[in-house]
Order: structure tokens, then C-alpha cells, then sequence
């Protein structure tokens, strides 16, 4: 197997996660001297978020790639659904995204379409999307060396009784045609880890491997690799066990590390792209929700290894230039005609219908939308956590008479976990500040309201230190109160997200994506409100 000589410039060291925040499911390319991430966004848009580098160790976001409605639909998706596990490939002058708009789950049955997006460029334009399948999701591309494509997707078992997650499936594809062409076959069962899924396959010398995910999403995740002389099996599993995983050892600061995909720099040096969550406490909830990370990989008796199998905060950089980008601006300004690539909309794309960076130069205008609750027009523009500690600000200007509109910052998981400073309105008060917490979907008052008759302008914060989660307020940004109380900010995570059906014996609802801050309007009257949003800024840290 070859591997290059660790000579020349070198990149530097790589810091894990790579990605941090909510960016799971990495599918990581090299299309020549650049390298591209692309991760799952689930209900929030644009979908699909890609990264760029060019040493693997100094990363920059380059935006969603489905942006628009015609690229996706995310109206009335439940939480946990929409995009899951892109793949992004290259072949023929062509970038390839494929990945499944999930539409249904864990209810017992699945209804996971997967489609297939090209683009000449990394940028676009993108093509509309095609239907390839919906037998199951975590789609991947294979192009071969003699000119074939091949679609490989977790194959999806609704019956009672049987495993959910009956293997890894097989068949080829026309690109040109985007059209399947013989049968599908089930080529990977997996191992007693089970949880098959995320399949990703390459050819080296003369064998397939073929790496799979298992174990499920949480504590028990890990990446298995296997191998054949054929495309199509039968696959043995390396002798020598995962290739990654933190399941045996809780002490880890990276854990849940699974769900992987491989990349070979020109030298021939070889890196895993990996999800991770670093827990708040040893075996604790995950705030910043799942991320990518990145290992070395060294080839021993024929198979890709990461060291001592487990997942390493510190990483030996690849033989290759440095290449660090500019350092981005904590401070949005809303001077651009578009949000930058740090911002997520939730259900919608940001489009004139409901936001706008035109209709008040310097300005983030955003008309109320539905209530927390609603899946098909909520108006709420946010940043993933990424830090332990971090603050986000901004200055709102926004005025109500009726108790049915408001707006403010929040701290959002989903629609039934979320903290919420907002500016609204009671016939015996006026106008005031004060918090709303909703916890599984109780929602809640917390602790007591600010007046602020004749404000008209909001220096809003929220503060995260590890689990506590403090609102402040202020008229002129000099002077601070705080308003409600300390809350939970570990509420807000996959891993008290996740629900149970009321027998306990299915998961009811899943948590796969991490908590937010954002600027959220609500005007339940559905005649029209809107707040500005004067700036933004969000920085690691507290005050």
C-alpha cells in the first residue's frame, strides 16, 4: 500500500473537530489541489453545507448547495427530517451530489427519496434534482475506473420483526441518463455492531473497500471497514476491529465518532473525515451537537488504520502547503445583498417572501412568521453553537400592539427545545421584554418581564457558559440587565432531543443536529410585522 514519505513543507497540525458545530455526516473530495467537505443540514437550509481547503487543516464555508426551492423542499418537515448524509463525488468534468430528502421516519416506516444534483463547478449552478430511489438513505456514488457508476444506500426494512437496517445496497447508475440500470443486490450485511449504514466505497490496489458506519448515532457509533476483489462481494471485515470509534472509552474528549469517509492526498497520505460530539460532562449532552472531525490513516497488512483506533484532538497535518484563510468577522453588519455562509434559515430558503438585506440598506428585515410550532413558514435566521462558551448580540428594532406578534434572540434546538428573549405585548402591560422557555413542548414564562413601553430599540444578548444559558438586555448597549433566569442550555441536544415512543420501544422522535442561536419573528395574526436587525455578532467567550 503506498504511503508518501512525511518530506517538504507540511501543513501544520490539524485541530479537532475541524468542523465545529452543528456539521455531521462528512463526505470529504479532492478535485485536484482542493478539498471539499459536505455535511448533513437536515431541516434547515440551505442544504448541504461544503467547506474548501487546500492543506486539510485551514478550512473556510463555502455556502449551502441547495438553496432554492427547486434544488429542495423542506416545507412541513418534521424535526430530525430533510437532508441527511450527502456524498459528493467527481467524474467526468462534473461535480455529483447525492443525498435523501427525508421525508418520514422512526415510526416504522421510512420514506427516504434520494436524488442527484450536477454541477460543473463547485459553485454551480446546480441542476434540478432527480429521483434515483427511495428504498433507503445515506446515499453514495462509486465512479469506477472503466467508465460505470454505482449507487450505494442503507437498505430500509419497514416489517415487523426485522432489523431496520437490513444492509448495505448496490446498484449501478446512468449519469448521463441518471437512471438505474439492473437490479439491486445487498452487498454488506455488517457486523454484530449493526446499525449498517453511511456506506462510502473505493478501489485500492485491486480491492474494493467498502466503509460503513454502525452501531447507531450515539456512544456505541464506529466506522468499519471491509474489503473484496469485486464490487459486488462477498466482503470480509478488517480482523483487526473498527477502524474508529470511542465506545470503549468514556473518558475521551471526542466521542460518538463514526460515520466516515476517506480521502488520499496527491502524496498518497491518507485521512478519515469523521463525525465526533464533545459532551459537556463524561458521557454527558452534547450542546454544539454532532461535528466533523478528521484522523491520519496509515495501511497495515492491507487495510486503512487510524491509530489505537479512537478518535485524536491533535493530528499530524499532510506534506503539503499551508494555505490558512482569512480570519471571518464576528460582527454582520447585514451590508451584503446576501447572508453570509455562517447563517441557516429554518424550513425556507432566504429568499424576498419573508426576509430581506434590501428593503433597509444595512439591515436584516425579517417578517414575522408562523409559531414555534409551525413547519411551513417559520421566520428565523441563526448560527451554529460551535463554541463551550459563546455570546451572541444584536440590535433589533421592532414594535407590537397585539400579544400575537413578537420577536428577539433565541437559543434553538427544535420546535419542542428552545429559549427565547422576545420583545412582546399584553393589553394590561404594554409593551415588554421577557423570556419563553419550551422544554419537550411545555412551554413557559421565565421569571419576570421588563417594561419597555417607548424603547422601539433592542440591544439584545444571550450568553452560553456550558450548561447555563443567561439573556441580557439593554436600551443602549452600555448598560446591561438580565432578564428570566439561568437556564439549561443542555436541553438543547441531540441527546436530550431524542424521545421515545410511549411504549419505549422505538424512538419517537431523533435528535441529529445541535443547538442554534438566532433572530426569530413570530406574527401569528398572519397579516404582516417584521423586525430589523441592525447587526449581528456572535464571538467565543463570555462577558
Amino acid at each position: 500500500m503506498r504511503t508518501s514519505p512525511l518530506a517538504g513543507a507540511r501543513a501544520g497540525t490539524i485541530t479537532n473537530p475541524i468542523l465545529p458545530g452543528f456539521h455531521p455526516d462528512p463526505s470529504i473530495l479532492r478535485v485536484g489541489e482542493d478539498y471539499y467537505t459536505a455535511t448533513s443540514t437536515f431541516e434547515w437550509s440551505p442544504g448541504v453545507l461544503l467547506h474548501h481547503s487546500r492543506d486539510l487543516v485551514h478550512w473556510r464555508p463555502l455556502g449551502g448547495v441547495l438553496d432554492r426551492s427547486r434544488l429542495l423542499d423542506l416545507t412541513g418537515h418534521r424535526d430530525g427530517a430533510g437532508v441527511w448524509a450527502p456524498d459528493l463525488s467527481y467524474t467526468h468534468g462534473l461535480f455529483h451530489l447525492i443525498f435523501t430528502n427525508v421525508e418520514n421516519y422512526a415510526e416504522g416506516f421510512w420514506d427516504t427519496p434520494n436524488y442527484v444534483t450536477t454541477a460543473p463547478t463547485i459553485h454551480g449552478p446546480w441542476s434540478d434534482p432527480v429521483a434515483i430511489h427511495s428504498m433507503g438513505f445515506d446515499p453514495s456514488l462509486f465512479h469506477g475506473e472503466d467508465g460505470r457508476s454505482w449507487v450505494l444506500t442503507t437498505l430500509s426494512d419497514w416489517r415487523p420483526g426485522r432489523h431496520a437496517f437490513a444492509g448495505i445496497l448496490l446498484q449501478e447508475l446512468d449519469t448521463e441518463r441518471m437512471r438505474l440500470l439492473g437490479e439491486p443486490r445487498v452487498i454488506f450485511e455488517g457486523t454484530s455492531a449493526a446499525v449498517t449504514e453511511a456506506p462510502h466505497l473505493y478501489r485500492e490496489n485491486g480491492w474494493c473497500y467498502l466503509v460503513t458506519a454502525e452501531g447507531g448515532t450515539q456512544w456505541d457509533h464506529q466506522v468499519t471497514v471491509a474489503r473484496s476483489r469485486r464490487i459486488t462481494g462477498p466482503y470480509e471485515v478488517d480482523p483487526a476491529g473498527p477502524m474508529l470509534s470511542s465506545r470503549e472509552d468514556p473518558s475521551l474528549p471526542l466521542q460518538k465518532a463514526g460515520h466516515g469517509s476517506l480521502v488520499a492526498t496527491p502524496g498518497g497520505e491518507w485521512y478519515l473525515a469523521h463525525l465526533v460530539s464533545r459532551p459537556l460532562t463524561e458521557r454527558g449532552r452534547c450542546v454544539r451537537g454532532r461535528e466533523t472531525a478528521l484522523q491520519r490513516v496509515e495501511w497495515a497488512d492491507g487495510w486503512p488504520r487510524v491509530k489505537d483506533q479512537v478518535p485524536h484532538v491533535v493530528v499530524p497535518g499532510p506534506a503539503l502547503e499551508p494555505h490558512p484563510w482569512p480570519t471571518a468577522a464576528a460582527e454582520d453588519s447585514f451590508d451584503s445583498p446576501t447572508l453570509g455562509p455562517e447563517w441557516s434559515t429554518l424550513r425556507r430558503h432566504s429568499d424576498e417572501e419573508w426576509m430581506s438585506l434590501t428593503e433597509r440598506p444595512g439591515h436584516l428585515r425579517v417578517h414575522g412568521g408562523q409559531s414555534p410550532s409551525g413547519t411551513r413558514r417559520p421566520s428565523l435566521v441563526a448560527r451554529r453553537v460551535q463554541h463551550e462558551r459563546c455570546v451572541m448580540e444584536t440590535v433589533m428594532e421592532f414594535s407590537t400592539d397585539t400579544f400575537q406578534r413578537m420577536a428577539g434572540l433565541t437559543a434553538y434546538y427544535n420546535m419542542r427545545q428552545w429559549h427565547y428573549l422576545r420583545v412582546g405585548f399584553d393589553e394590561r402591560e404594554g409593551l415588554f421584554a421577557g423570556v419563553l422557555s419550551s422544554d419537550r413542548g411545555r412551554v413557559r414564562e421565565v421569571g419576570e418581564r421588563i417594561d419597555v413601553s417607548g424603547w422601539g430599540r433592542f440591544h439584545l444578548r444571550a450568553q452560553i457558559d456550558r450548561a447555563e444559558l443567561r439573556f441580557m438586555l439593554s436600551q443602549d448597549g452600555r448598560e446591561w440587565v438580565g432578564v428570566g433566569a439561568v437556564l439549561d442550555a443542555s436541553i438543547l441536544s441531540d441527546d436530550y432531543a431524542q424521545e421515545s415512543s410511549a411504549d419505549g420501544r422505538r424512538i419517537a422522535l431523533s435528535g441529529f443536529t445541535g443547538a442554534f442561536l438566532g433572530l426569530w419573528v413570530h406574527d401569528l395574526t398572519g397579516t404582516g410585522c417584521h423586525a430589523d436587525f441592525e447587526q449581528a455578532t456572535y464571538r467565543e467567550g463570555t462577558v
